[in-house]
């Protein structure tokens, strides 16, 4: 396996930005810095990153937790606030959430040990889709929701064409249940484009990650993925 997967599957960064981890000297191969990201490496081989052995070998997670709100998606925060890993038990591999959402954000976050796929399934050339549904104060109208889906200029750059449909309309809480579907992942995407047309979100869930959904998963539960649903993921970006 050439140098650069080897640290991408052990977890270790994304194939690009371990390809600059191998350039700054950091990579040992058996005692011997190696600075080609393109180098191989065998199965029995000892690899270091900054000194610390690294296992690129090692089984591979794939873990399909249902957020709930409160909880940060990263591996540590230095607010001390609770992480998304904290809900994971029972399995000793170092986890890390696939993208991102905000705290106050509910639903599908994939965790993984696989750093390819990580890098893959969050890069917008091969545009994975994402499903939220957005509870929005206001009564929007045909013309916002197509405003929405033909782009909009957020933080300067115009959104890609996006999918956007009303589920509920409650009258008497002047406020919609939009389903809103994105094939790019910009911090906070759907937030800012709600309020980019003047109906802000009051409440946000992902229903949907690259066409995995927590159905019959309790909020704060996860479940490893099947084997067929890991082979669709690499079917998806072409792995």
């Amino acid at each position: 396996m050439r140098l650069a997967k080897f640290l991408a599957r052990a977890g270790i960064a994304s194939r690009r930005r371990a390809e600059v981890i191998i350039s700054q000297g950091r990579v040992q191969i058996n005692g011997i810095i190696a600075n080609l990201p393109q180098m191989e490496v065998e199965e029995m081989a000892a690899v270091t990153v900054d000194g610390k052995l690294i296992n690129g070998f090692e089984n591979k997670y794939y873990i399909l937790l249902n957020k709930p709100p409160g909880y940060i998606s990263t591996v540590y925060d230095t607010h001390n606030r609770p992480t998304v890993t904290s809900l994971i038990s029972n399995i000793k591999a170092r986890l890390y959430p696939v993208g991102r959402l905000d705290a106050d954000t509910r639903g599908v976050l994939l965790l993984t040990n696989d750093g390819e796929l990580a890098y893959r399934l969050t890069h917008p050339r091969y545009q994975v889709e994402k499903v939220y549904h957005a509870w929005v104060s206001g009564l929007p109208d045909k013309q916002i929701l197509q405003q929405m889906e033909n782009g909009l200029i957020i933080d300067g750059e115009k959104t890609a064409p996006a999918s956007v449909r009303i589920i509920k309309k409650a009258t008497d809480h002047n406020r919609t249940l939009l389903e809103i579907m994105l094939v790019e992942g910009r911090k906070r995407q759907v937030k800012k484009m709600c309020s980019a047309v003047g109906y802000p979100v009051k409440n946000l869930c992902r229903v949907s990650f690259a066409g995995l959904s927590v159905h019959n998963l309790a909020e704060g539960s996860y479940r490893q993925l099947q084997k067929k649903e890991i082979e669709n993921l690499y079917s998806l970006v072409k792995l």
